[in-house]
């Protein structure tokens, strides 16, 4: 793949969440035989790819403070999901992760500023690949993902409900101003892009 795949003015992103945008949410998903890839994740990467999109992952993980899995199971775990899609052509420029849970003890039991719906893992992703967040786009499963999205400032938020039918604007809350859509599958998401 070309070193110069993203230059400096390349500064847009598809923010994604991982359980239940990426692969399967099965609960706590920490080993590679757990993992199944939602159908119509590769092709909307690839897209977005193939428009200037930057590829960052943004997943909570309390199943690491919870002691499901290690912060080591987690890291080969996110190698190999990098990796298959690297295999289809497809860069994944990171993959951030909150480790922690406050209701949790031992070392990630703590309030911290990177547990969606608080928008550390974006933030951080901004400052380090300057991106900007009016023409990036977060895709997640949840109302936490949403929030995240709208506190970090991201110009278009996409809940995905496999339950929810079409592809329709609605309002975050009733007391927000700023619009997220429901999408039942990843390739309603492509005009989007």
């Amino acid at each position: 793949m070309s070193a110069n795949l993203f230059s400096k003015t390349s500064s847009k992103a598809l923010f994604l969440d991982r359980d239940g945008v990426i692969n399967v949410n099965h609960g706590y998903v920490g080993r590679i035989e757990d993992f199944n890839f939602i159908p119509g994740i590769f092709e909307l990467c690839k897209a977005a790819q193939d428009k200037g999109y930057r590829l960052i992952i943004v997943t909570n993980q309390s199943g690491i403070a919870r002691g499901y899995y290690t912060p080591k199971d987690f890291a080969k775990l996110s190698r190999w999901v990098e990796h298959a899609f690297w295999k289809r052509g497809i860069r994944i420029t990171h993959t951030y992760h909150c480790p922690h849970h406050p209701k949790q003890r031992g070392p990630f039991g703590f309030n911290c500023t990177c547990r969606k719906p608080k928008p550390g893992m974006l933030i951080k992703a901004q400052q380090q690949f300057r991106i900007n967040m009016h023409e990036s786009i977060m895709v997640g499963d949840s109302l936490s993902d949403m929030r995240c999205a709208q506190r970090a400032g991201v110009g278009k938020a996409v809940y995905l409900s496999h339950r929810s039918p079409g592809f329709t604007p609605r309002l975050l809350e009733q007391r927000s101003k700023k619009p997220y859509y429901r999408a039942s599958h990843l390739s309603t998401i492509l005009p989007l892009l």
